[in-house]
C-alpha cells in the first residue's frame, strides 16, 4: 500500500483508500458527506499563525518547509497519527486530502515528506512510494 497525496477538489475523487483530511480548516465549497472522508486530523495541519505568515507564496515554501517540520515534530498529536497511518498502510493506500490550489508548494507536500522518514522504520519502503 502506498502514502498518496490528492487535492480534496480533484474530480474523480480517489476513493480505493484510507482519506485523512489533513488541513487545519475545513475546505470551501466541500460537503462533508461528499468528501468521502475517513478521519480529518486537523491537528496535523500547521498551525493558524504559520500558516498565515505562508500565505501560499512560493517564495516563502523553503522557509515554511523548516519552520513546519519543527512544528510536526513537536506536534503532541504526531506518535496517534503515525500509529494510524502506520495501521492502515498495512492493508490500504492512504491518501492525504489537503485544499490549496498549488499542488507543489503547500503543507501536505512537506507533511508526506516528513511521514516518509518517520515512517519508514515502520511500514516496508515499498508500500510508502507512490
Amino acid at each position: 500500500m502506498t502514502l498518496k497525496l490528492e487535492r480534496i477538489y480533484t474530480k474523480p475523487a480517489d476513493l480505493s483508500g484510507y482519506r485523512i483530511l489533513v488541513d487545519r480548516l475545513w475546505p470551501r465549497g466541500i460537503s462533508k458527506v461528499n468528501a468521502h472522508l475517513d478521519s480529518w486530523e486537523k491537528a496535523m495541519g500547521p498551525t493558524t499563525e504559520l500558516r498565515k505568515w505562508f500565505n501560499h507564496d512560493p517564495e516563502k515554501f523553503p522557509e515554511f518547509q523548516t519552520r513546519y517540520r519543527a512544528e510536526i515534530q513537536a506536534n503532541p498529536a504526531l506518535p496517534d497519527f503515525l500509529t494510524l497511518l502506520s495501521d492502515q498502510l498495512a492493508t490500504q493506500d492512504v491518501i492525504l486530502l489537503f485544499g490549496a490550489k498549488d499542488e507543489t508548494h503547500n503543507q501536505a507536500v512537506v507533511l508526506k515528506d516528513y511521514l516518509l522518514t518517520a515512517l519508514a522504520g515502520r511500514v516496508p519502503a515499498e508500500r510508502l512510494q507512490d
